[in-house]
């Protein structure tokens, strides 16, 4: 067997789910809603695939959709894309991530790693025959900082994957950091693979800046997006992969022998969805806000210190102040003894782990999010 993967754990997501699965604990530990999705989006996937195309599409994507994903971009994020050159469509996120530091690092490459991390990257970086560098993040803002960056970046680095909005932490880099991480990436000649999955899941009148558009940084970076958060239809594994000629044209090569093509029927769907008007977008994140609000406030009124939540699906609780200085435990403990499930960010870290955060995930149903804080009320009175 490859030691690499041999000698993983199995994934915190799974472990975690299945404890609620065996003990009925609500599940506010993995990132998926509970509302099915749009319906429009769904039904064009039904009619495509009942009567449109159904066999091999073109490797890079269906034309409509690629075409799609460069006038959703210009939209939205004020970046030129040729969809011919520019534009590849994968199965899903993780897949266009694989390719991506499979297609770009080599044996011996330094890849700088921003950790909590989403816990693809490591493996993969890994895999390709890479050397992680670490920076690691603290809570609760979770900033970048010169000193950390000039510790990591070496002339050996050949690419930085970074994630904006960041999964673990529900955090959006300011623009100050971005232009701290594109100055050091110029600096080096790194390429940034970036996992820009949850660009529209960002609150509070918030925007989101692709790492396309920051200063010299549109030719040496890989844009990633997934129209699975997009859309709240995680189980569609549909992702967006943009970037300059001369990278894309390595980056299909990785693609095409792992997962080649992506169901047309989807594909279809989700250019379809991504010429919705402005109104569903602006309304989807308004309605994943009030889910945020509505569990931030029934939190502090128990008493848990939470970490604003400025993006994705997520919000983390600091349990330090609860006197706990174990996050596995706690979890564990919450899932098996008062029937939630959380996720333990130590789980996103490689090394400097931070052991006193703790995260759920909001986007459920009000019922859902309201029998999991009654419960949590109960693991709150226990710790006092």
């Amino acid at each position: 067997m490859n030691r690499l993967f041999a000698n993983l754990p199995t994934t915190v997501f799974e472990v975690m789910s299945s404890l609620a699965r065996e003990t009925g604990a609500i599940n506010l530990g993995q990132g998926f809603p509970d509302d099915p999705g749009p319906e429009d989006v769904r039904r064009a996937a039904a009619d495509a695939v009942l009567n449109g195309y159904n066999q091999y599409p073109s490797m890079m994507g269906i034309p409509e959709l690629r075409s799609a994903i460069a006038a959703h971009y210009q939209h939205w994020q004020g970046v030129d894309l040729d969809a011919n050159t520019e534009v590849m469509v994968t199965s899903g996120a993780t897949e266009a991530l694989a390719g991506a530091i499979l297609g770009i690092v080599e044996p011996g490459d330094e890849v700088v790693l921003f950790e909590p991390m989403y816990d693809a990257y490591l493996p993969l970086v890994r895999l390709a025959g890479g050397v992680p560098k670490f920076v690691t993040l603290q809570p609760p803002h979770f900033r970048l900082t010169e000193e950390a960056l000039s510790k990591a970046f070496s002339p050996k680095t050949k690419a930085v994957v970074f994630n904006n909005p960041l999964n673990p932490t529900a955090t959006v880099f300011s623009d100050e950091d971005l232009a701290l991480l594109s100055r050091f990436c110029r600096k080096f000649d790194a390429i940034a693979i970036s996992d820009e999955v949850w660009e529209h899941l960002v609150f509070d009148g918030r925007r989101h800046r692709t790492v396309l558009g920051l200063e010299g940084m549109r030719e040496r970076s890989v844009k990633i997006g997934s129209a699975g958060k997009i859309f709240s239809l995680t189980g569609w594994k549909v992702g967006f992969v943009c970037a300059a000629p001369p990278i894309m044209k390595v980056l299909a090569k990785s693609h095409q022998f792992l997962a080649f093509t992506t169901a047309p029927n989807l594909q279809s769907a989700v250019a379809y969805g991504l010429a919705k008007d402005d109104a569903y977008f602006d309304g989807m994140r308004t309605n994943f806000a009030r889910s945020r609000d509505r569990f931030t406030a029934g939190l502090n009124t128990l008493g848990f210190q939470v970490i604003p939540s400025q993006g994705t699906y997520f919000l983390n609780i600091d349990i330090a102040p609860l006197g706990e200085t174990d996050d596995i435990a706690f979890c564990h403990r919450l899932v098996m003894e008062h029937g939630v499930a959380a996720i333990p960010v130590s789980a996103f870290y490689a090394e400097g782990a931070v052991k006193n955060v703790v995260r759920f995930c909001f986007a459920k149903k009000d019922s859902t999010l309201d029998a999991g804080l009654e419960r949590l009320a109960k693991a709150i009175r226990k710790a006092a």
